[in-house]
């Protein structure tokens, strides 16, 4: 048992049934994020946690207790929102104060905890002035600072950095994990940003159609992606994905890819993997990191193979050159180092590291290697 339950939960609207039956335990301290397009159920269960939505069916748990049928107030959970949804007629000391002026906490000890969580998150030269006068960052400050004071077993966090900026969305996520760090807090998160997911989480929930698609680590989820639509979803660019053919290699499965002028090429699976498959077609998943310039290629792996294609497109980003290129009938996305001299049109030696590739039924787009 965790220590947040989540058991065959489903919520439906009438016959529509917008999350299914979804079951996942979450220990005391975890730092889960729950991630998917919109539309996908991530922001029903944050709410059936939080009790602002009924579960249709199943049961929600804190600390072994169900919540079916305790009121918002009575489970001991602080919420953050997209919008922040401060008072603007009250100070930020009002604002945060006001949740424990409900509860009846006395005045010395609600002061103590405002300075405390001020300090926490550097807003104390902000404790008088209005929410008008703030950034966005710090409007989200002092919203995170007014759930600290509750003390709650959960928190959760509703897609809270969307609104801001992109710098200032990465300097946010840094203060979070900062938070999480230094209180150990147990943290559900919203968020339709698969990068926010992967730097924040102890673990992912990476859900679409109303389905947890695959729970795990960072790492699991995006070396490991249990389908097609998680490999395609997680990691910007994100994994390449093309038809191929499994045949033999010098006696040994690959990868059969047509390149761009109809050629094809062969890619051995690392370690013997689809042997017994010859003739299957495939989907191929690699990311951009697993194809790469020779010298860039990871020198400590022993299925790193050459492939000479035409370039198709670079894109320079500071540290990093992408480098498209074309495989099976797709654009493929290479990560090359910053200074490596190709152009569009050159034909170039590409290093594809076999080790990283995992392969999908292009049927069912389940992970069949």
């Amino acid at each position: 048992m965790g220590f947040l339950d989540i058991k065959q939960a489903t919520k439906s609207y009438g016959a529509v049934k917008v999350l299914h039956e979804t079951d996942i335990s979450v220990e005391e301290g975890e730092f889960l994020v729950l991630v998917g397009p919109s539309g996908c159920g991530k922001s029903t269960l944050l709410n059936m946690i939080a009790g602002l939505e009924d579960v249709t069916s199943g049961d929600i748990a804190i600390k072994g207790r169900s919540m079916l049928g305790v009121k918002p107030a009575d489970r001991n959970i602080a919420m953050v929102f997209q919008s922040y949804a401060l008072y603007p007629n009250m100070t930020v000391r009002g604002n945060i104060s006001f949740g424990m002026e409900m509860h009846g906490l006395a005045k010395p000890e609600r002061e103590k905890k405002i300075e405390a969580v001020a300090e926490l998150l550097q807003i104390t030269q902000l404790l008088d002035r209005k929410p008008g006068q703030l950034s966005g960052g710090q409007r989200q400050r002092v919203a995170m600072g007014r759930a600290l004071t509750r003390d709650p077993d959960v928190f959760l966090f509703d897609e809270p950095l969307s609104n801001l900026d992109a710098k200032l969305r990465v300097d946010m996520r840094t203060e979070i994990k900062k938070l999480h760090h230094k209180l150990g807090t147990t943290i559900v998160y919203v968020t339709h940003d698969q990068i926010e997911a992967l730097t924040l989480s102890t673990r992912i929930a990476v859900m679409y159609g109303g389905h947890v698609q695959q729970l795990g680590t960072p790492k699991e989820v995006y070396d490991n992606p249990a389908n097609m639509f998680v490999a395609g979803f997680m990691g910007s660019p994100s994994m390449n994905l093309f038809p191929a053919k499994v045949a033999q290699a010098n006696g040994a499965p690959a990868a059969e890819v047509t390149l761009r002028n109809g050629e094809t090429a062969l890619l051995p699976f690392a370690g013997g993997s689809m042997a017994g498959h010859d003739g299957r077609d495939i989907i191929l998943g690699i990311r951009p990191e697993a194809i790469t310039d020779r010298d860039g290629a990871d020198r400590n792996s022993n299925a790193v193979h050459m492939i000479e294609a035409t370039v198709e497109l670079t894109e320079p980003a500071g540290s990093d050159t992408f480098v498209v290129t074309h495989m099976g009938g797709r654009d493929i996305t290479g990560r090359f180092r910053a200074d490596v001299q190709v152009e569009a049109g050159d034909r170039f030696p590409f290093a594809i590291n076999m080790e990283k590739a995992v392969v999908f039924d292009p049927e069912t787009e389940a992970r069949v290697a």
